[in-house]
């Protein structure tokens, strides 16, 4: 096990899920009110949008649930996100966290933490993700800078330690080329510096299968526990699983595999049947 760059902490996987290699599953959430493509839906109607797609995602066994505003496309940058979107956020994750039982957790497109933090303090949510915990990185949304030391002050201030950070390392849909000067295990070693919980490592897209070599050097480089981040299905989990600690997993568990379609019994089952023989 490498070297930690900070005192050691729980591993905050074993902390939030009862079982070995966790799959937390998606809940994509339509265009929420403000996007460009939201239709006007009532937010009740959001929130029993949502508890469909949670329900049959408890019904497969899966560990853990993550609600985002995937709908909101094309994303704001962090410090555009507005008030809207946080109190949904809020109320959907809250109302999913109640009718299921399973552990909950928010990310807030695009690397918006601070948002995402929020929604867990008032709904009881365990972790956020982060696009850019450390370093920057050129994404869709143009320059994205590192969140970590706003994020971090932000939750001191609400008290709220319990809300844990699993942090992307070269996250998908963006350009790295700015920090390419220095070794990927060095911007894994950044994110643990920079005191997130867990480390996430993906492909280039929504859907994209997470190179093998990557969370090798992910998993060489921290102590941290190290989640799949995306492309995972039952094809590839015995390979990715073999080496990684968990899965964050959107797509393949919806019809025909688009992250914009309901959630399928048969794929998550499907999924869930190769993650339990791996446990």
């Amino acid at each position: 096990m490498p070297q930690p760059l900070l005192p050691m902490k729980p591993n905050a996987l074993t902390e939030l899920f009862k079982n070995p290699k966790p799959i937390i599953a998606m809940i994509h959430l339509p265009p929420l009110p403000g996007a460009p493509r939201y239709s006007g839906m009532a937010v009740e109607d959001i929130i029993q949008y949502a508890l469909r797609d949670a329900e049959v995602l408890k019904s497969g066994e899966v560990d853990g649930l993550q609600v985002e505003n995937i709908g909101d496309y094309p994303y704001l940058k962090p410090e555009e996100i507005g008030h809207e979107t946080a109190s949904i956020l809020a109320v959907v994750s809250r109302e999913v966290r109640k009718s299921t039982g399973l552990p909950v957790g928010v990310c807030c497109l695009a690397n918006g933490v601070i948002p995402a933090i929020a929604a867990c303090v008032a709904s009881g949510g365990k972790w956020v993700r982060a696009a850019e915990w450390a370093n920057a990185y050129i994404a869709d949304e143009g320059f994205v800078e590192a969140i970590a030391h706003r994020a971090l002050r932000y939750r001191a201030g609400l008290r709220a330690y319990d809300v844990k950070v699993f942090a992307d390392v070269q996250v998908k849909h963006g350009s790295h080329f700015i920090i390419s000067d220095r070794p990927f295990e060095e911007q894994v070693a950044d994110v643990e510096f920079f005191d997130a919980d867990a480390v996430i490592v993906s492909g280039t897209r929504t859907g994209a299968e997470t190179p093998l070599e990557r969370v090798v050097k992910a998993k060489q480089s921290t102590y941290l526990p190290v989640l799949i981040g995306s492309g995972l299905n039952p094809s590839n989990a015995e390979k990715l699983l073999s080496v990684a600690d968990g899965a964050i997993v959107g797509s393949y568990m919806r019809k025909d595999g688009k992250f914009w379609n309901p959630v399928e019994l048969e794929r998550v089952k499907s999924l869930m049947a190769v993650v339990k023989k791996l446990r």
